[in-house]
């Protein structure tokens, strides 16, 4: 598995006579891919980054990326923390809060023990709550992703069935395959919309009324139950 990271170094040219003003600074986003191992969560990333697509499995060596791009006028800087479910579970008190982040939650198309059971799901769901208390914020972006659609012949998981639950959650849905690229971009990039979306929505209120301090906190509804 490739493990290579992106690394950028922006050197900044300034004339005799030109005022010095300060860098601007990328837009920061943590996305955080959860799921059991083997979903293809490294597969994908390394589609999107590098347009690269390895067959073998191996367990993920690097646990994160980073990529710098240009989108929509505005330079942003991308982490991406890949995690199994377990391994979240354990470092989540490590999870940087005042970062902007979104959530991938990964299930594979061709298991329906595991979608039916969904113990990851639900781990995860826990996991968002906890989040969801301590930020005090609904409004994290959560993307549900079913992997592997290219094995079509192999599929255990309707689109239907994943969609009804995606909505049962109040989450989007999409189908991917690492291997045939199918929906990599869109995966990512409408997550980043939704990002950037709340963003500008929050500056907008924050501008307009202030920060409220005595903001209620969020009662979570359990989707499972």
């Amino acid at each position: 598995m490739c493990s290579r990271h992106t690394y950028f170094t922006v050197f900044n040219f300034l004339g005799k006579n030109m005022s010095k003003k300060p860098a601007v600074q990328p837009a920061l986003h943590k996305v955080i891919m959860v799921g059991s191992g083997g979903v293809g969560k490294s597969a994908l990333t390394l589609q999107f980054m590098y347009d690269e697509f390895v067959e073998d499995y191996e367990p993920t060596k690097a646990d994160s990326y980073r990529k710098k791009y240009f989108w929509m006028e505005k330079m942003y800087k991308l982490i991406f923390l890949i995690q199994q479910v377990r391994k979240i579970m354990q470092q989540l008190g490590t999870i940087i809060l005042g970062v902007e982040k979104a959530f991938y939650v990964y299930f594979l198309l061709r298991r329906m023990k595991v979608f039916k059971q969904h113990k990851s799901l639900v781990a995860v769901l826990s996991i968002m709550e906890q989040i969801l208390r301590v930020k005090n914020d609904e409004n994290i972006p959560f993307l549900l992703v079913g992997n592997k659609s290219d094995l079509e012949d192999r599929r255990k998981v309707s689109f239907q069935e994943a969609s009804d639950r995606a909505k049962q959650w109040r989450v989007p849905y999409v189908e991917t395959s690492a291997k045939t690229r199918e929906h990599v971009d869109k995966v990512f990039y409408d997550l980043m919309r939704e990002i950037r979306a709340r963003k500008m929505e929050e500056n907008k209120t924050n501008n307009g009324k202030g920060k409220d301090k005595n903001k209620k906190k969020i009662e979570m509804h359990n989707p499972l139950i």
